[in-house]
């Protein structure tokens, strides 16, 4: 059995990988983690070029990609939230799974998805996007976990003095910005918690649905 981690987030090292990294390290299957950041993912075309073979015909990164996610069989989507929505590289991956989808095509139905959701404020918009996306591709959701991150503007270099930016909304105008007001992960031992139960969950809904041959087995050829 193989859970598949996919960060959306453009940021690699950040608060979206870590925490897809840590619903992946509660679980006793074999793992892979994938980080989106620098690939090549155009929006879906609606070309209809797909609905003969359910074969998406841009190429770019999702050709690759596309194995990964027909050879998992269930996955950790992390995403953060940009300008009160599901940031766009996420979903223009998301919206690519249309080539999945035609003519009651089934490759994803039933695999099983938890959602890892993350902002500086409202982080629970990206997991509700991604949650609405999911029953199009017949993807069974598991659980979402959501923890705050570092906005941009603390790194900018002129955060202090940005009345529009993230630091004057969280912290208020004026505030200087020191390692101790900055959202970090490690901060946030719940959300690590929540993380590990939630991959513990998809791994039990795993072995729920596994043949018999393959339940309590985690050696690499029973995977």
């Amino acid at each position: 059995m193989k859970i598949l981690g996919i960060s959306g987030s453009p940021r690699k090292g950040k608060t979206t990988d870590k925490l897809v990294k840590e619903v992946l390290s509660a679980t006793n299957c074999e793992t892979e983690f994938i980080s989106l950041a620098g690939k090549k993912i155009a929006p879906c075309s609606a070309c209809l070029g797909c609905v003969a073979d359910n074969l998406c015909k841009i190429n770019d990164d999702m050709v690759w990609l596309r194995e990964k996610l027909l050879t998992a069989d269930a996955y950790v989507f992390g995403a953060p939230n940009y300008f009160s929505t599901l940031n766009s590289l996420t979903h223009c991956f998301l919206e690519r799974f249309c080539q999945f989808r035609h003519r009651s095509g089934s490759a994803l139905a039933g695999k099983f998805a938890a959602i890892v959701s993350i902002g500086g404020i409202a982080p629970e918009i990206p997991a509700n996007v991604i949650e609405a996306m999911l029953p199009y591709y017949q993807i069974k959701h598991v659980g979402t976990v959501t923890a705050q991150g570092a906005a941009s503007c603390f790194t900018c270099g002129h955060g202090e003095n940005c009345s529009a930016g993230a630091v004057s909304i969280l912290l208020g105008p004026g505030q200087k910005i020191t390692k101790e007001n900055i959202p970090d992960l490690s901060r946030q031992p719940e959300k690590i918690l929540e993380a590990h139960m939630l991959g513990k969950k998809i791994e039990a809904r795993l072995l729920a649905n596994a043949p018999i041959s393959k339940k309590n087995c985690f050696a690499p050829d029973c995977q």
